[in-house]
């Protein structure tokens, strides 16, 4: 009975402590800690991807068949119509974006080319003017980057044709490129031809 009585007491005390104490208020919301996103931060989100687009990068640096600085280089697919050749060939198509290679490094122009032509497609962009520059006196051989280029455009599954730019766009140092439709402008274009 002794023991009853010693918690009776207890409790009745440790009560008598907590009578001033109010209950904390429940509420739905989760309180986050936002972190900043500073420039330390952003600079190695993108060294992080960069290094991942190398390593995902199968553009080749192997054998190459070297072209001449002053050679017209040009591709196009199986499918893509005469018509619509012609006019990238003629420059007619609005240019979505400009990519100069020029002055860049072997290994930076594989890598700026590979990112943007990605970059370009996801976006639903179409014509690109790439300037690789004649080359005329690159090492190991002139033209080394254009006939990397003339290899490198045909191994993307993005770029369905090309062809030598017009003297106004650069001429035998610049190419048109044609892209691919993306899945949403495939889309919409489905729509378009069905309200027909």
């Amino acid at each position: 009975m002794q023991s009853t009585e010693l918690f009776d007491d207890g409790l009745e005390a440790f009560l008598n402590e907590l009578k001033d104490v109010k209950p904390i208020e429940q509420t739905d919301t989760v309180v986050t800690c936002q972190q900043k996103n500073t420039l330390a931060k952003q600079l190695k989100r993108q060294a992080l991807e960069s290094s991942q687009n190398l390593t995902n990068n199968y553009l080749s640096v192997e054998k190459v068949e070297p072209v001449d600085p002053y050679d017209h280089i040009s591709y196009k697919q199986d499918g893509v119509q005469q018509g619509v050749f012609k006019n990238l060939r003629l420059g007619k198509y609005k240019l979505d974006f400009v990519l100069n290679l020029q002055q860049n490094k072997f290994e930076q122009a594989r890598s700026r080319l590979f990112n943007q032509i990605l970059d370009s497609h996801k976006k639903g962009e179409r014509t690109l003017l790439i300037k690789h520059g004649l080359g005329l006196h690159s090492k190991p051989f002139p033209a080394h980057l254009k006939s990397y280029l003339h290899q490198w455009l045909r191994q993307m599954p993005e770029v369905i044709a090309y062809h030598t730019a017009q003297p106004y766009h650069g001429g035998n140092s610049a190419v048109y490129v044609l892209l691919k439709k993306n899945q949403h402008e495939k889309a919409n274009n489905r729509e378009l031809h069905r309200k027909k």
